[in-house]
């Protein structure tokens, strides 16, 4: 065998991104040949010149619906596994001294009905069903949920030049808040409201048979439709609401990929393209047009008004809409859960940002961190500011128990949601899978 050419690219396609660096799952590392001679909690990964020993073999060759299949958002191809096995029984030679680094797989390379084609017929459904609008034409509506009939409002907002970040002398403001730069966003429309549980659960829980990766084991391309090519969470190992309330309450725990995902489920059903902010999108929304630390003023102690944080949350989340709206008609903006944005977190994000930037998005390269805004029911004041900003860490999923951790949940996030953007104008369908697909066969 060919190393180089038939062996590596399946490693660092399928393999290295869960195991290398300094938290590989299950403490084995398939970067180097040592790595897995060495083992994990499973044992080595090879043993030279015999494959049925050799965990890598024996996870790759599971049954695709066992929860210990390797990869785990699917099984490889039956070429790819006979040229592990060849390989392995061949003595398992390995270059000296290369260490392999993880590749991205192309989407082709996926047998899932979640791909590029997918995204495709979605921008082919949301461009038939789309009415040309002019900004000042842009009204607030209500859109029901085809498959569950449960409503949401979204609120215009208009496009314009703002000064991005907080001023130098803010109290309490943190580095990663600046220099201040002037942004122009286009114009949208926002979700009135975080999305709730009464909109996230139906997508969340399907009671259908899911691969890892989220795709139905049961797919069949002649009787379901895109809907249900779109893939979905796996079903949670524990209650996702940790019993802080459900009808009218935002949903929690969700990583960005589920939220992202949870966008293309919506926009395959309603015709209308949704996804995440960008960071510049959130802010903007959340000033609607101030320049102060809130968006209604400098004075922290008005945020009982406005606001669900640690002060008066009672330790949990509350009902969203039940405090002020901003300027804008945006209820918790400031508080209740923080919310995803689509960007890679950067802490000189501000530097990258050259003069009048116009409509910025830091796509994302790793998994994280990615940019976190808003503040939450368990926040202190100063970080319930319109600026503030953190990264999201893989520590959110601390007592997720699975092994690789679920790609769907942050189960140590309970104060962490989202809310939904649609773009004034379409984009192409190569910018709708980044953003909706951001997250896949990353780490």
């Amino acid at each position: 065998m060919d190393f180089s050419k038939e062996i590596q690219p399946i490693l660092e396609t399928s393999c290295v991104s869960c195991h290398s660096g300094e938290e590989a799952d299950g403490e084995l590392w398939l970067d180097t040949r040592q790595g897995a001679l060495t083992g994990g909690s499973g044992g080595p990964a090879l043993f030279p010149s015999k494959s049925d020993e050799s965990s890598l073999y024996i996870y790759i060759t599971l049954p695709a619906d066992d929860d210990l299949i390797m990869p785990p958002d699917g099984p490889l191809e039956k070429t790819q596994i006979e040229r592990i096995k060849q390989w392995i029984d061949e003595g398992a030679e390995w270059p000296r001294g290369l260490v392999l680094s993880a590749k991205e797989k192309t989407r082709q390379e996926s047998q899932a009905p979640d791909n590029q084609e997918l995204v495709q017929q979605i921008w082919a459904k949301i461009h038939k069903h789309s009415v040309e609008t002019a900004q000042p034409d842009m009204k607030v509506y209500q859109e029901k949920i085809p498959k569950t009939g449960v409503e949401f409002w979204m609120q215009p907002i208009p496009g314009g030049k703002f000064l991005m970040g907080s001023p130098s002398d803010e109290p309490l403001r943190e580095a990663d808040e600046g220099p201040q730069t002037q942004v122009t966003v286009a114009p949208f429309w926002m979700g009135r409201q975080e999305v709730t549980w009464d909109e996230y659960e139906p997508y969340m829980i399907t009671k259908v048979d899911r691969h890892k990766n989220g795709a139905r084991k049961d797919y069949d391309p002649v009787k379901h439709g895109l809907v249900d090519a779109i893939s979905q969470p796996t079903a949670p190992y524990m209650e996702m609401s940790f019993g802080m309330g459900q009808s009218g309450y935002p949903a929690i725990s969700m990583t960005q990929h589920a939220a992202s995902k949870y966008c293309e489920w919506l926009s395959a059903q309603t015709g209308h393209f949704y996804r995440l902010p960008t960071e510049a999108e959130w802010e903007y929304a959340c000033r609607a047009g101030s320049t102060t630390a809130y968006s209604f003023g400098d004075n922290s102690q008005d945020l009982d008004q406005y606001a669900w944080y640690y002060d008066n949350s009672n330790e949990k989340y509350q009902k969203v809409g039940e405090k002020k709206p901003n300027p804008w008609g945006l209820y918790d903006m400031h508080g209740n859960v923080s919310e995803w944005t689509l960007d890679q977190f950067l802490p000189d994000y501000f530097t990258k940002l050259a003069g009048d930037a116009k409509n910025p998005f830091i796509k994302p390269k790793t998994l994280y961190p990615r940019t976190v805004r808003g503040g939450s029911w368990d926040s202190d004041p100063e970080h319930l500011r319109s600026a503030y900003r953190i990264g999201s860490d893989s520590s959110w999923k601390q007592q997720d128990p699975q092994l690789p951790k679920s790609i769907w949940y942050h189960t140590d996030a309970r104060w962490l949601g989202f809310r939904i953007v649609r773009p004034l104008e379409i984009p192409s369908a190569e910018e709708m899978d980044v953003y909706w697909n951001s997250a896949v066969n990353k780490r």
